[in-house]
């Protein structure tokens, strides 16, 4: 079952990960199921989805390893008013840091790590935990993920000096699995895709592109002759260290884009590390500030930025506007949900004006694997009116879409965009 939250407050999944801990329900010879096992272990699962409330029905008792489990969900999604007398399922962690960390450590027994990330992540929004992730004791019993990255952020103003090295050792953590999982695929299209636009159309013999030449000539072909005649040749462009293209990321910091910042930190620091591109960071919310010169270090560009606030986009795009030397070349990519606090006219002025000095233009309302999150959609169709469809954009995609915008073809737009 996939994670998520369900109606009942818990998360979905968890009664088949809490099937694994207990009976199978099969009994007897191979392929052969005892009716009564398997009964029980319904109720056992039921109950364990239902909470033990009066009202469950069950009527089943939770013993050793599925109580401890009931406890954990319990002390999360229980009811955190009064109980009443004999009611089992009104927990809560309330502001105990020991409890907190034992908590933390039952649900990363009992439970898988897509889970253990999801009960964390309500714990956090469901019973106002943010203030004990600024002790370093707490970073340290949290599993990382790049929501948690996310909280941590925008806790950063009020982090203590104690706190501080715990936070930036999670953050890295979050950092380097990113990386592994993206930089080899994201260099290597990339790399692609600069050589296919660099290609020219009268080189010189060694550095002709056969394979694209013949194709490109086959209805000159003699069949008397058997040959094609190459009267278009179609050649690489020649080896060069100089920079061939110029992309500028433009990242909304406000709160609800904190699992996009962190994606984008990380694609900038892997862009910038290749010879061939030049790479801008810019992250805005009313105010502008850009953090090139930390990129050559994702952690000390998420550090660099400060999530909530306002959105000023044309404020943004002004800026990008003006560090822009060769349009033809360059390849500028909005990362926002589109909700302008700025001048809603103007920065519509400014996209066009880019992408008639030829810059190719990319938004996307988020970067992310959550999927499209609120977005202001008249801005979007503005866009989309101006030839800028905005779309959410997964990480494993992300580098098809910069190739077709280093290509100058049309984007791989997502059908549930």
């Amino acid at each position: 079952m996939t994670t998520g939250t369900g109606a009942t407050g818990l998360p979905r999944g968890t009664s088949d990960q809490a099937g694994a801990a207990g009976p199978a329900g099969a009994g007897g010879p191979a392929g052969a199921v005892d009716p009564e096992a398997a009964a029980r272990e319904r109720l056992r699962r039921w109950r364990l989805v239902l909470g033990g409330d009066a009202a469950d029905g069950t009527g089943h008792a939770l013993t050793g390893r599925d109580a401890a489990m009931d406890g954990a969900l319990a002390a999360l999604y229980g009811k955190r008013d009064k109980p009443a007398a004999g009611k089992e399922r009104a927990a809560g962690l309330g502001a105990s840091a020991p409890a907190v960390a034992r908590w933390l450590g039952d649900i990363r027994r009992y439970f898988p790590s897509s889970v253990v990330q999801v009960m964390q992540r309500d714990a956090i929004d469901r019973l106002g935990l943010s203030t004990l992730l600024l002790e370093p004791e707490m970073l340290e019993a949290v599993q990382a993920d790049v929501h948690l990255v996310g909280t941590l952020l925008s806790l950063n103003k009020a982090m203590p000096e104690t706190t501080k090295e715990t936070a930036r050792a999670v953050v890295r953590k979050v950092v380097e699995d990113l990386e592994k999982r993206l930089a080899t695929r994201t260099r290597a299209t990339l790399a692609g895709a600069l050589d296919r636009s660099a290609r020219v159309h009268r080189p010189r013999h060694h550095d002709i592109d056969w394979n694209r030449t013949i194709a490109a000539n086959l209805k000159h072909y003699l069949p008397e002759h058997r040959t094609v005649v190459p009267e278009r040749l179609i050649g690489y462009g020649r080896a060069s260290r100089s920079v061939k293209k110029d992309v500028v990321l433009c990242v909304d910091q406000s709160g609800s884009m904190a699992a996009s910042v962190v994606h984008a930190s990380v694609f900038g620091a892997v862009l910038a590390s290749m010879r061939s591109v030049s790479t801008r960071f810019v992250v805005f919310d009313t105010a502008v500030v850009d953090l090139t010169d930390r990129l050559d270090d994702p952690v000390d560009v998420l550090f660099g930025t400060q999530l909530g606030g306002g959105t000023d986009i044309n404020r943004a795009l002004a800026y990008c506007q003006s560090r822009i030397t060769r349009p033809t070349e360059t390849v500028v990519v909005l990362i926002s949900d589109l909700y302008e606090g700025g001048i809603r006219d103007e920065m519509l002025k400014r996209v066009a004006a880019m992408k008639a000095s030829g810059v190719q233009f990319v938004t996307l309302l988020a970067l992310s694997d959550e999927g499209a999150p609120a977005y202001d959609r008249d801005h979007a169709a503005a866009l989309a009116a101006l030839g800028t469809p905005a779309f959410a954009c997964t990480p494993d995609l992300f580098p098809e879409v910069m190739a077709a915008a280093i290509e100058k073809r049309p984007l791989p737009i997502p059908d549930t965009a």
